[in-house]
């Protein structure tokens, strides 16, 4: 089984965030900055911890780590811009 790379990665969580936006707006904007957060400080911990002692990890846990933040972000700009902002932020 071959691995994906972080670019697939990042293609397929973004359509998975964007149709999350399609149905729900609300529901994605939670689960954008719960998910992304998380990754974001799995990221940032790793990361201290790698400088501080190295260890085997992987690169691709990294990879994953990155894009799992970015993916969020870019679906969340790219729904904004198509559909014209967040409704439910505006109301």
């Amino acid at each position: 089984m071959r691995r994906l790379k972080p670019v697939e990665l990042l293609l397929i969580q973004i359509i998975i965030y964007f149709l999350i936006w399609l149905w729900d707006e609300y529901l994605a904007t939670m689960l954008s900055i719960v998910w992304g957060g998380i990754c974001l400080l799995i990221l940032m911990t790793s990361l201290v911890v790698e400088w501080i002692e190295r260890s085997k990890v992987p690169k691709w846990y990294y990879s994953f780590l990155t894009v799992s933040v970015l993916a969020p972000i870019m679906a969340a700009v790219m729904y904004s811009g198509i559909v014209g902002g967040i409704r439910w932020f505006m109301d």
